[in-house]
């Protein structure tokens, strides 16, 4: 009993994963019985989905300190934006290449309706996105209204705690949001048996064949990772006239630490100190830099998301238009801003992809079920692109120590 109680979350599912695709294949249709369970694990987490995205939101943009609109902050933030356009772009690009979800047709697994797409104005679009009674978008699932919102009541919280030194709104919303990831955490122990039932039903519907786009996905990451990679190391070396050989082994401890934890918060104390005593960059801008890259900067989950949209698009036969490719691009940057670090934070993403697209939830269970693995791609990449970051601001400020770098002196790192 003991050792059941110390097998983390993530095996948990990893085996429910395994178990529910062996299982359904094994009894084949009548898994299909098993659906609702599923289902109702899925709509535990919908219930919280849009107070827990506004109220990250207007956390993360409320709390951004006066100074980041100074130059260090703005180069911090050209960066960040650069590097996730990119990210996303690359997803796009990769999703409409390889097809991911291309071999497996997940509508056989549960009905799946698609209403006809009216013909719409680009001015039409975009009037939509503004809200005209925010509870009613937020009782609706209207997310991209939602973050609009959530965006400006940000902005309007930030300006009053600054004018005020009042931080009882801020208080209150981060209390909430805590609050709400309080219940995602308790849904979540739930996970393990919610995939088990989805995943059952997609294999009953499919077979094993399920297994191939989950490596196709995956694939997509790995290939993603080393291309930006290949862009990113040699640009930065390139404009920060540092030597690009020395960049992997400088990069080798913070990268195993990201692929084994696959969590930048665990891996930032790590990014931290070798960003001053490996890569010569200043602790001043490092201290500055690396907490904003590390909850903005999450290029690699940028990428992750475009993938995950284009999957879930694939695999149950609905096709994108033109407008909600680009709009999947601008929710993955804005989900971006403020990384939901709840364990199966990803599902709660997913979710807030498939509602907010109007995408159909029956892919969502593979995604997770493989989400440790694209956690490892995802999280190498949001570390590794961070120091990049922090090294590109370093050199344009001037706070960047190149006989460090060259390794021919050294320095501590003090905390």
């Amino acid at each position: 009993m003991a050792d059941k109680k110390k097998m983390s979350l993530t095996t948990q599912i990893l085996i429910a994963t395994i178990g529910g695709i062996v299982f359904g294949s094994i009894i084949g249709d009548w898994a299909a019985n098993l659906k609702f369970i599923g289902d109702i694990f899925i709509r535990l987490i919908q219930m919280s989905v849009v107070l827990l995205v506004m109220t990250s939101v207007m956390g993360a943009i409320g709390n951004v300190d006066a100074k980041g609109a100074g130059k260090m902050g703005f180069h911090t933030f050209k960066w960040i934006i650069i590097f996730t356009v990119f990210s996303t772009l690359l997803g796009l690009a990769l999703g409409a290449i390889v097809k991911p979800g291309a071999d497996i047709d997940l509508s056989l697994a549960g009905e799946v309706t698609q209403t006809e797409a009216q013909a719409a104005s680009i001015q039409d679009t975009l009037l939509g996105f503004v809200p005209t009674n925010i509870i009613s978008s937020m009782a609706s699932g209207s997310m991209v209204p939602c973050i609009l919102f959530s965006i400006f009541f940000g902005l309007a919280m930030g300006t009053y705690k600054r004018q005020t030194g009042n931080t009882i709104v801020g208080d209150v919303i981060n209390a909430f949001n805590a609050v709400i990831m309080n219940i995602i955490k308790m849904v979540m122990t739930l996970a393990p048996i919610g995939i088990f039932c989805l995943l059952a039903n997609v294999a009953g519907a499919i077979g094993f064949k399920v297994i191939i786009p989950m490596l196709k996905f995956l694939g997509c990451l790995l290939v993603g990772d080393l291309i930006q990679f290949a862009v990113y190391m040699p640009l930065t070396a390139a404009l920060c006239k540092v030597d690009l050989k020395k960049m992997p082994q400088k990069f080798a401890k913070m990268s195993m630490m990201a692929l084994t934890t696959t969590s930048s918060a665990i891996c930032l104390p790590t990014q931290m100190e070798d960003s001053v005593t490996k890569f010569g960059i200043s602790k001043k801008v490092t201290d500055f830099v690396a907490p904003i890259t590390m909850s903005m900067n999450s290029t690699g989950a940028a990428m992750c998301y475009v993938l995950a949209i284009m999957f879930m698009s694939q695999s149950t036969g609905i096709v994108l238009s033109a407008g909600q490719l680009a709009l999947s691009i601008v929710l993955a940057i804005l989900m971006c801003m403020g990384t939901i670090v709840v364990p199966g934070g990803m599902v709660v993403t997913y979710t807030f992809f498939a509602a907010s697209l109007g995408l159909p939830m029956e892919s969502i269970a593979i995604l997770i079920g493989i989400d440790w693995f694209s956690g490892m791609f995802r999280t190498v990449l949001n570390v590794d692109a961070d120091v990049l970051v922090s090294l590109l601001v370093a050199s344009k400020m001037g706070e960047l120590d190149k006989d460090v770098y060259d390794g021919k002196k050294t320095v501590d790192y003090v905390a």
